[in-house]
Formats: C-alpha cells, sequence, structure tokens
C-alpha cells in the first residue's frame, strides 16, 4: 500500500533562537509573577494611609487632624526607606510603590488642606494654585526616579515632596497656635506657589544622609542636637513650621547666589534609594 500523504518535515530550528525564546518567555513570566518583600512595602502602604486619611479630614474640615496625618506619613516615608536598607531588601517594585505612596500623601494631599483651609476664597486662583503644587510635586518625583544614582545622595535636587509637605502641615498648626486665620491668606498663596516652584528647581538641599550619627563626631554636633531640640520645644507648632521654612528659603537662596558646595555627579549604586 502507498502512503500519497504530503511529506512534512518539521522546521530546523537553531537552538540560540530556542534559547532566546524561552529566555524571553521566563522574563514574561517573571514580571506577570511578582515576589514582593512585604515589611518595607506595607510600611509603604501606611504612608498611603495617612495621607488619603489626611485627605478625608480636609474634606470634613478637620485641618489639624489632617497636618498631624501628613506627618504621621512623612514619618513612615522615612522608616520603609531605613528599613528596606537595613533589611537588604530592596527592589524596583518598592521604589515605584514609594513614589505613588508620596505622590497620595505630599503632593495631592496637602494641596487639598491648603486649598479648603486657606486658599478656597480666592476663587480660580486658588485651586489653580493647589494644582500647581501638585503637579510640581508629581513631576519632581519622576524626575528623582530617573535620576537615582546619579546625583549625588548629599543633596537633593530640588526641595523634597515630603519637607514641602511638612511646611503645609505646620503652616496649620502654626496658624492655630497663633490664632491667625489663614483663610484668604495671601502669604499662604505665596508660600503654596513659591514651594511649587523650589521643588522643581535645581537648588541643591542637603539631604544629610552622609552624616552618620554612629561614628565619633566632634561636640558640637551634640550641643547643637540639644540646642535644636530646645528651641523647638518652646513652641513646637511654630518652631517646626519656622523650622521648615527656613531650611526651604536657605536652600533656595543658597542655589541662586550659588553659595555653599554644589552637589556632585556621581554613579551610585541605584538599589540604594529603592525598596
Amino acid at each position: 500500500m502507498t502512503d500519497n500523504s504530503p511529506n512534512i518535515q518539521p522546521k530546523n530550528i537553531h537552538p540560540r533562537h530556542h534559547l532566546k525564546s524561552l529566555s524571553r518567555n521566563r522574563r514574561l513570566r517573571d514580571r506577570l509573577h511578582v515576589n514582593i518583600y512585604v515589611l518595607p512595602n506595607l510600611l509603604t502602604i501606611v504612608n498611603m494611609f495617612f495621607g488619603f486619611y489626611a485627605v478625608i479630614q480636609s474634606i470634613l474640615g478637620n485641618y489639624t487632624h489632617s497636618s498631624y496625618a501628613i506627618c504621621a506619613a512623612a514619618v513612615f516615608d522615612l522608616l520603609d526607606g531605613r528599613v528596606a536598607r537595613m533589611t537588604r531588601s530592596t527592589s524596583e517594585f518598592g521604589a515605584e510603590l514609594d513614589s505613588l505612596s508620596d505622590l497620595v500623601s505630599f503632593c495631592l494631599a496637602p494641596a487639598i488642606l491648603l486649598y479648603l483651609w486657606s486658599l478656597q476664597p480666592f476663587g480660580r486662583i486658588g485651586w489653580l494654585a493647589s494644582f500647581f503644587f501638585v503637579a510640581c510635586g508629581a513631576l519632581r518625583l519622576a524626575r528623582f526616579n530617573v535620576q537615582k544614582g546619579v546625583i549625588s545622595k548629599a543633596y537633593f535636587q530640588g526641595l523634597p515632596t515630603p519637607m514641602a509637605a511638612g511646611i503645609v502641615a505646620s503652616s496649620v498648626l502654626a496658624f492655630n497656635d497663633l490664632q491667625w486665620d489663614g483663610s484668604g491668606s495671601y502669604i499662604l498663596l505665596g508660600i503654596t506657589t513659591l514651594l511649587g516652584i523650589v521643588m522643581v528647581s535645581t537648588f541643591p538641599y542637603r539631604s544629610f544622609k552622609d552624616l552618620d550619627l554612629r561614628q565619633r563626631l566632634p561636640f558640637r554636633y551634640l550641643v547643637f542636637g540639644v540646642s535644636l531640640v530646645a528651641v523647638i520645644a518652646i513652641r513646637p507648632e511654630v518652631m517646626l513650621f519656622a523650622t521648615f521654612l527656613s531650611y526651604a528659603t536657605l536652600g533656595a537662596v543658597f542655589g541662586i547666589f550659588k553659595i555653599g558646595r554644589q552637589p556632585k555627579i556621581v554613579i551610585e549604586n541605584p538599589s540604594e534609594h529603592e525598596h
């Protein structure tokens, strides 16, 4: 019996192409099934929770509670990075989640707080100033993500978003302590605009990450630390606002007049900034 069916020969697959296909499939599978470090990312989610809680409290008119929530978010923002580095659990996933949390806690939450507490009487100018704050904060975070490992960790390029949010939160507490009315304040309108500008500026701000408090330092560092705590304790709400505002102002002045040491362009390990 003769078999008249066509003779189908299997195509020859080059081993190198086969290995590339397997490698590509493996990378795709790894991206679909992401394994994450739980502890540092959980701290990041707590940061986001306090940011969202600050928004809710602002809508309800509890501006003091909103301010304290933003401060709590800043504490957890500081903790998640430290925990990630201490436990060697840095990851690209954590870095992206951290930026998204910061957008909620240090851009959106303080902007809504500013608008409802102070800028609403200005109408369109008020909510545009608040949006300007959010947009500049988002741009600041995006620029930070692409510059990881390029700028020396001893400096920030532009005012960090947690510090800008801290100025907003402490201003509410300071005005409340001094019994000043923040509604319709031209000073706060100006501060909102200037904070947006300095966040996207290239002014160098010291991060103090290069300061290792575990090593031996001159005695004057301890005296300065004790003096700073004593000054803040005199009137915490007002002095914190003055301290944060001074940090932002001095950084801008030094940046404009090129005073002090400029940040070095270095190539660092990006994982030091991620979690």
